[in-house]
């Protein structure tokens, strides 16, 4: 479903990554998530000290991945390529990015077990969900997608799941079980489903003040 924006023909990836109308069965874009999801396959079929061997896997699987980030896997990305993942990062068991926007996370990042982080929003409407015409004639089942973005610093509990469109700011705590559906301002902690912020997080959380054996 190319169509000119501008005068200018833009690719059906082009059109998820830029929130537009997307027809997520056009050729270029079933070919890229065959490959991601051949990867991730790849990826989950080796132990875990194969450590080398999945970190080939990963960096043709991602957009970007910066050094020293660890994946336990099972893991399954959609496309992957819409997806970077900052350095000294560390991924639990079973995540899931549905990358047809674009994934960005930071630095320094933890996820507990079962993350599922979701980009593509589709019709409310049931018939649209079903079949859109298209102004070629063409009928075609669309949607389109908002990017997550996470920053630097942040937790993300067991059994997360982030929605599309939502930004994290740095240094938050995302508790477990939650489902987030708007932004986080830094240095929050948000719960709930739908989360909500609960706090500020401070200096007066340090574990420092839990046990007297940090010095």
């Amino acid at each position: 479903m190319k169509k000119s924006m501008n005068s200018t023909v833009i690719t059906e990836e082009e059109r998820a990554l830029n929130g537009l109308l997307f027809d997520p069965g056009a050729p270029e874009l079933v070919a890229k998530k065959a490959k991601a999801h051949r990867l991730s396959q790849m990826f989950n079929n080796l132990f875990e000290e194969q450590q080398e061997e999945r970190c080939v896997i990963l960096r043709e699987l991602l957009g970007e991945l910066g050094d020293r980030s660890l994946f336990h896997g099972p893991l399954r990305f959609h496309y992957g390529c819409h997806t970077r993942i900052g350095r000294n990062c560390f991924f639990n068991f079973n995540l899931t990015i549905q990358d047809d926007s674009a994934v960005t996370i930071g630095n320094d990042c933890n996820f507990g077990p079962n993350v599922t982080i979701v980009t593509p929003v589709h019709p409310m409407l049931a018939n649209e969900r079903r079949l859109l015409k298209c102004s070629d004639g063409v009928e075609r089942h669309l949607c389109f997608a908002k990017p997550v973005t996470i920053g630097d610093d942040c937790w993300v509990g067991a059994n997360v799941v982030i929605c599309p469109g939502v930004t994290i700011g740095n240094g938050c705590v995302i508790g477990a079980g939650s489902v987030v559906t708007r932004d986080v301002p830094p240095d929050s902690f948000a719960a709930g489903n739908p989360a909500r912020v609960i706090r500020e997080i401070t200096e007066k959380d340090s574990i420092y003040l839990k046990f007297d054996e940090i010095y």
